[in-house]
């Protein structure tokens, strides 16, 4: 069965669920419902009527953007459903944002492989990443 990518975030309650499975931290459906209408741009792959990846740009619109919620479940993880995302992300912001436009992103584990192949770079030493959770 092939993937089908689509230009949506998904749903509360779907993007709740892939964030647990992909292994990223949990968000509360409250955080979600208000984080997810606030979206830039996002995509989500189906795998027959099952989402199966997601991932969203947030940002201002102009200045800065930045890539999040990159998450495939594990049973997906390999066959390039993050490629596919990254893909489709990028090449929206090809089009939409302006030049100048700074984008970011968090890289956990060996994601940074991965994100590299679309560009990124590792900003240390000059600039370091920084966060707060509540």
């Amino acid at each position: 069965m092939e993937y089908k990518l689509v230009a949506e975030a998904p749903n509360v309650e779907n993007y709740c669920r892939l964030r647990v499975t992909a292994g990223l931290s949990a968000k509360t459906k409250e955080a979600a419902n208000a984080g997810l209408i606030n979206t830039y741009h996002g995509v989500s792959v189906l795998h027959g009527e099952e989402i199966v990846g997601m991932g969203r740009i947030i940002g201002d619109g102009g200045c800065f953007f930045q890539v999040v919620d990159i998450a495939v479940v594990p049973e997906h993880q390999g066959k390039g459903v993050g490629k596919q995302i990254m893909t489709a992300l990028m090449d929206y912001l090809k089009v939409n944002a302006p030049e100048s436009a700074h984008v970011t992103l968090l890289a956990d584990g060996e994601a940074h492989k991965l994100y590299s192949k679309f560009g990124f770079e590792l900003s240390a030493p000059e600039s370091l990443g920084m966060q707060l959770v509540l």
